[in-house]
């Protein structure tokens, strides 16, 4: 496997999506059920926002945390204080647990940055007993995500590489309508059930928005890295105005939306 999320740091992550994912990170987890003595592995662990929020919503016995990236894993331990939770570099395509071994496998906002997300429902489904559940939750940029569309629409308007970002954007894996919940029912899952989870992302300021982005974390970030001098000064100027919107730069508050699905592992 490999994944089109490109990262350069941790804390340029949480300043991207880190603190976003930690306020959907609850939602998802009432949405998928948790009870106490449970053993949950979650799947794309970034810096740990799914990983810290379970043990604070039921007594589990046991989170393995999984994240093909280095940076992710690396912060993720450093951050854990708790002998229940394990961490480890490892592929969602290739899950390195037995059959049936957990009671329930969660994914947040991950499963859209791998290329064969499919296989990684099928890699879920088979690590989760019987009558246990696979959850995930993937953003909904298309039609749910304001604050990115408008970078990414108002680079298409300036740019043919940029038209070609939003149609990548637009339109990752598990993005579309019901394409996850058709995933989750063709793995076998029984009971799929398909919600939208609500967000809010709150800015202080266009430079609170634009920092990482501008310093390369993300697909959007790198797509800005790559752009020359006076590109990069016209594209800055034209997302800066597309922020602002015509009146002072300062706090800015955008809906952000997931698609969740949820399913039953069937009894042989």
């Amino acid at each position: 496997m490999n994944s089109s999320f490109n990262v350069r740091s941790a804390s340029g992550y949480e300043q991207l999506m880190g603190r976003w994912s930690q306020k959907l990170a609850p939602l998802l987890i009432d949405f998928a059920g948790l009870a106490d003595g449970e053993r949950i592995i979650d799947v794309g662990c970034g810096t740990g926002s799914l990983t810290f929020a379970l043990p604070q919503a039921a007594n589990v016995s046991e989170i393995a945390a999984i994240d093909y990236s280095p940076v992710f894993v690396e912060e993720a331990t450093r951050r854990n204080a708790d002998p229940r939770i394990t961490i480890q570099e490892a592929d969602a395509c290739a899950l390195p647990f037995p059959d049936g071994y957990f009671d329930r496998a969660l994914s947040l906002l991950v499963l859209h940055f791998v290329p064969e997300a499919d296989k990684a429902v099928a890699e879920m489904r088979r690590v989760v007993r019987p009558g246990g559940v696979v959850a995930a939750a993937v953003w909904d940029h298309l039609g749910g995500m304001p604050g990115m569309r408008m970078m990414v629409d108002t680079v298409a308007m300036l740019d043919e590489n940029g038209r070609q970002l939003r149609s990548r954007y637009c339109f990752q894996p598990m993005m579309r309508p019901d394409e996850m919940k058709q995933s989750f029912a063709g793995h076998g899952l029984l009971g799929v059930e398909q919600t939208s989870l609500l967000i809010r992302m709150e800015y202080q300021s266009f430079d609170d928005y634009w920092a990482p982005i501008a310093a390369g974390e993300g697909p959007l970030g790198k797509y800005v890295a790559a752009l020359a001098s006076a590109q990069r000064a016209e594209i800055d100027a034209a997302v800066r105005a597309s922020y602002e919107a015509g009146q002072p730069d300062g706090p800015r508050s955008f809906a952000a939306v997931a698609w969740a699905c949820r399913g039953v592992v069937p009894f042989a």
